[in-house]
């Protein structure tokens, strides 16, 4: 069986081909500034790699580039497009509507673009425009729809509830739901498998540190809580993103900036976090750049998200009663060792000790970079939601 993994945006679109007999990549590439001069699509299969620059006004006409690519010459690794047999589809908000990968159908299709757009206004449109153009382009072959909140279902009522009004909550679906899922499942699941242990007998938690982060407390192989809320804009500070602020320090800002309640939001998602207290980036090797140069902006910006970090860790080390091993995963997570080290600083109470040496190897894989006589497994995963994505959408079928 192959799969293609689409992760449309609202200008690009991401796509890997998977063989799921041997979970091989066979084949990926991107197509960028679509609807805009100058569209490129760089493709990638049998070790080779090719660059297309044609106009995609949508992406209609993006799929169906993306498509001929795959059996194009010697990046060719299909022979026909019946060799597809479905296209799991990347979409980050499902509200309470969906709860696990579902088969698009008319009905879902509808539920999906009249209830979940509010949800997440940035990505969610975007998912329907590129899955609505595989249809067009594909529409003999199954599409699925795998959601970045799934994992994040089985959540209890104590920790997705916020301290509103309860009608309220039923009424607007106003709630906790979560973020990188697909992530989180990932590494938790590799961490166990890399422990030798069940799923059910691990208490992780997943710390997914990029330009977005999350972090999951997975007791048992299933989500309990998660940091992101109702938007990716809660919990940790990240790249931009402010995280959990004071709602009336919202309105408070808004006033003093002039803005109007969206102006205030944009400003939160796009002009805080590690770029807003450093001045700097927020890239976090421009961060370590600065702070090798002596900008103590770029320091506070850095411990500012440790701290955060860690703060979390030992709140759901509290939650789930215990803690058997801490994940790191994403950008910052498998490439900063001064976070790592700043986030497992303090730990030791809880039984957390790392390795610094080992921590400060950069190397590709699974790493184990706790010290001998740590009680807790820390360990360095790469995440592959793309892979979750066609496990789904192939156990779906």
């Amino acid at each position: 069986m192959k799969i293609l993994v689409v992760n449309a945006g609202s200008s690009s679109l991401k796509y890997q081909l998977i063989d799921m007999a041997t979970e091989k990549v066979l084949a990926k590439g991107g197509c960028e500034r679509i609807g805009i001069d100058g569209s490129i699509l760089t493709a990638k299969g049998n070790g080779k790699e090719k660059i297309y620059k044609k106009d995609m006004p949508s992406h209609k006409v993006a799929i169906q580039l993306v498509l001929a690519a795959l059996q194009d010459g010697e990046i060719a690794v299909i022979k026909s497009m019946d060799e597809i047999d479905a296209v799991g589809h990347r979409v980050v908000a499902s509200g309470e509507y969906f709860t696990k990968t579902t088969l698009v159908t008319p009905d879902v299709l509808k539920t999906l673009e009249e209830k979940t757009f509010e949800l997440a206004p940035l990505h969610n449109p975007a998912a329907v425009t590129g899955l609505r153009a595989c249809i067009e382009v594909m529409p003999k072959t199954p599409m699925a729809l795998v959601f970045d909140t799934s994992f994040h279902a089985t959540m209890p009522e104590k920790a997705y509830l916020y301290g509103i009004n309860y009608d309220d909550y039923k009424k607007y679906g106003v709630r906790k739901y979560g973020f990188h899922g697909t992530s989180h499942k990932y590494v938790s699941g590799e961490a166990a498998k890399f422990l030798g242990k069940r799923p059910e007998e691990l208490k992780i938690v997943t710390c997914h540190l990029g330009n977005g982060s999350s972090i999951t407390a997975v007791d048992g192989g299933k989500c309990v809580d998660t940091t992101m809320g109702f938007t990716p804009l809660a919990g940790v500070l990240m790249g931009t993103r402010s995280g959990d602020i004071d709602a009336s320090a919202v309105e408070f800002l808004a006033k003093k900036k002039g803005m109007s309640h969206s102006e205030a939001v944009n400003y939160l998602n796009k002009d805080c976090g590690v770029k807003g207290i450093s001045g700097v980036s927020s890239d976090f090797r421009d961060l370590e750049k600065g702070v090798a140069n002596g900008n103590d902006r770029c320091r506070l910006a850095l411990e500012m998200f440790s701290y955060q970090t860690k703060k979390f860790v030992g709140a759901f080390a509290a939650a789930m009663g215990g803690l058997d091993c801490i994940v790191f995963t994403a950008g910052i997570g498998e490439n900063t060792p001064c976070v790592r080290a700043g986030v497992c600083e303090g730990l030791e109470f809880l039984g957390v000790k790392i390795n610094e040496k080992v921590n400060a190897l950069r190397c590709e894989g699974i790493r184990d970079i706790s010290a001998e006589n740590s009680k807790v497994k820390v360990l360095i995963i790469p995440t592959n939601e793309e892979l979750v994505i066609a496990r789904e959408t192939a156990e779906l079928l």
